[in-house]
């Protein structure tokens, strides 16, 4: 079963990015399995001098696990007006590598905020753009959420945003699953 490799650009135990990627993760369609990645904690502060074999572990781990996702799908916070810096990191991380290239790729922006976070996704897809990733254009939505959106077990219950993020999926997994992209092989 192919799966869609969820990242969390937030570390924050209450973070409405990762109750995003719960909820989607609750929403995959048919035929395909979330996972979530766990191990941006773990991952060193990027050195290209690191960036060579043996890998560090976390590192190996990371790339391990998105080459063997048939997609991505991000949901991260804007932290002083950027991306945060632990999210950054993880994505320096994967610009040596080849693991993401041609990878269908989306962003769902669970942003409140006036600015709707607008620099970090602009920042997002310029270092997803260097990466080589396949943006599913469709599949990148903002979706405001706030706190009250979210039940105790950090998932979202409105029904409109559990339906965008469901639409969202589906196109994203339309694209990982497209055999004349060649994009998915185990």
């Amino acid at each position: 079963m192919p799966d869609i490799l969820l990242l969390s650009g937030s570390l924050r135990g209450k973070s409405s990015n990762s109750a995003l990627l719960r909820t989607a993760n609750s929403l995959m369609p048919d035929g395909f399995r979330g996972v979530s990645y766990e191990g941006m904690t773990e991952l060193p502060h990027f050195n290209p001098d690191e960036d060579r074999d043996p890998l560090p572990p976390a590192v190996s781990d990371l790339r391990q696990r998105i080459a063997a996702a048939a997609g991505l799908l991000i949901c991260t916070p804007e932290y002083a007006g950027a991306l945060p810096g632990s999210f950054k990191n993880l994505l320096d991380w994967t610009v040596g590598g080849i693991e993401i290239g041609d990878k269908p790729t989306a962003w769902i922006n669970v942003s409140a905020s006036a600015t709707r976070a607008a620099n970090a996704h602009t920042s997002l897809r310029l270092v997803l753009n260097y990466t080589g990733a396949s943006i599913v254009e469709e599949a990148c939505v903002h979706l405001p959420v706030t706190s009250s959106m979210i039940n105790d077990d950090g998932v979202i219950t409105d029904v409109v945003v559990r339906n965008a993020i469901a639409a969202a999926l589906a196109a994203l997994a339309g694209r990982a699953d497209s055999p004349q992209a060649g994009l998915y092989q185990r």
